[in-house]
């Protein structure tokens, strides 16, 4: 099988090429001149890798390659002050972009990572959003499985994410940690899983309708706070002098306008596939401090 994946220097990216290449798939990557690659190095000899920002077409990579399946994992969240037009360009029109070549070069499938949060929330969620409007528009001259990803954690993430944050703020001796209260509730769902629902779809696309929608998380909510103080915990065994608990205030920050008290995700379609999270909260949280 050859894949083109997009978004391999990040988080999720980098997870999945790990787990491609360990399956023997064929795999181009897309990446820029200017991208941090730490998290790949040592797999970037395993794959046929392209400078986008040097190239001159994308149609290049598809005349180059038989490509089977398009992972698009590429985004941007705004949290580097990128302005809307950038935004945009990597949430929309790069995703168009490929789902056109796609369609040119008759590539079979395409799987589009989306998000679980509400339409209109930020300029995020409603790009994202009107990707999947226009990958649905398009289903039937490819196929499209969109997968939308609840909140994902493990080693590697993006050090600007809430749990990364937190982590070393824990563990680098701060005084107090300002949080909210810590009531409303998230499904953390581990990266091991999240890859392993691409898989189960990819292994079942040609039993598949032209257009899917999965939902990708636990169904299990837990509220923030006990979250975070699962993790604390785990950090005072390692350092049992370092009282990390007593340094967590929360209440100290309000709620934002657009916080979510409790997502809506149902899994029960990519349960039906087969698939099912295998990681819980206690043992996803070591295998990162372990890292």
């Amino acid at each position: 099988m050859n894949i083109l994946l997009t978004g391999v220097t990040g988080f999720l990216g980098s997870h999945l090429l790990e787990s491609f290449v360990s399956r023997g798939f064929k795999v181009v990557i897309l990446k820029r001149s200017t991208s941090q690659t730490y998290r790949i190095n040592h797999l970037l000899k395993e794959v046929k890798s392209y400078d986008i920002d040097l190239l001159s077409s994308l149609d290049i990579v598809f005349e180059d390659n038989k490509i089977d399946v398009i992972v698009h994992t590429a985004c941007s969240y705004g949290r580097r002050s990128e302005s809307l037009v950038e935004i945009v360009n990597s949430n929309l029109i790069f995703g168009l972009t490929l789902m056109e070549l796609g369609i040119k070069n008759k590539v079979k499938t395409f799987i589009n990572t989306d998000s679980l949060l509400p339409r209109n929330l930020n300029n995020y969620s409603l790009s994202k959003s009107q990707l999947s409007d226009w990958l649905q528009k398009f289903s039937n001259e490819i196929q499209i499985i969109n997968l939308k990803v609840e909140h994902m954690y493990g080693p590697k993430d993006d050090t600007k994410k809430f749990l990364p944050w937190l982590i070393d703020e824990m563990m680098n001796g701060t005084k107090e940690i300002n949080l909210t209260s810590g009531v409303q509730k998230r499904d953390f769902i581990y990266i091991d899983d999240v890859v392993s629902a691409f898989i189960s779809v990819i292994k079942s696309r040609d039993n598949l309708d032209n257009w899917n929608e999965f939902d990708v998380g636990t169904n299990l909510f837990i509220k923030v706070k006990d979250f975070v103080l699962l993790v604390a915990k785990e950090l005072e065994k390692v350092n049992k002098n370092n009282k990390i608990i007593t340094k967590l205030k929360f209440g100290a920050i309000a709620y934002r306008d657009s916080d979510i008290m409790v997502p809506e995700l149902d899994n029960s379609n990519l349960l039906r596939l087969g698939w099912k999270p295998k990681i819980s909260i206690e043992e996803g949280i070591r295998k990162i401090l372990k890292k």
